[in-house]
C-alpha cells in the first residue's frame, strides 16, 4: 500500500505519539477521513495539539491563522 505514500517518523508532525498511524500518512489520511477529520498535519501546532481533529476546528483553526496573518 506505500504506491508514493510517506512513511516514517521524521515527517510526521503529529504529537499523538501511541498512535498506530502516526508516520504512516496513507494510513493516518484513511482513518481520518473514514471518520469525516483532517490529519493533524494540516493544523497549526496550536490546533494540532488539541487532538481534535473535526472538520470545525480544522475551519476555526485556519481562520485564527488567517487573522494572525500566518
Amino acid at each position: 500500500m506505500n504506491g508514493g505514500c510517506k512513511a516514517g517518523i521524521d515527517h510526521c508532525s503529529c504529537t499523538y505519539t501511541s498512535c498506530g498511524k502516526r508516520g504512516n500518512c496513507c494510513q493516518c489520511v484513511l482513518f481520518h477521513r473514514s471518520r469525516g477529520e483532517v490529519t493533524g498535519c494540516f493544523f497549526s501546532p496550536e490546533g494540532e495539539r488539541s487532538y481534535d481533529r473535526s472538520l470545525e476546528n480544522f475551519v476555526r483553526d485556519a481562520a485564527r491563522r488567517q487573522a494572525a496573518g500566518r
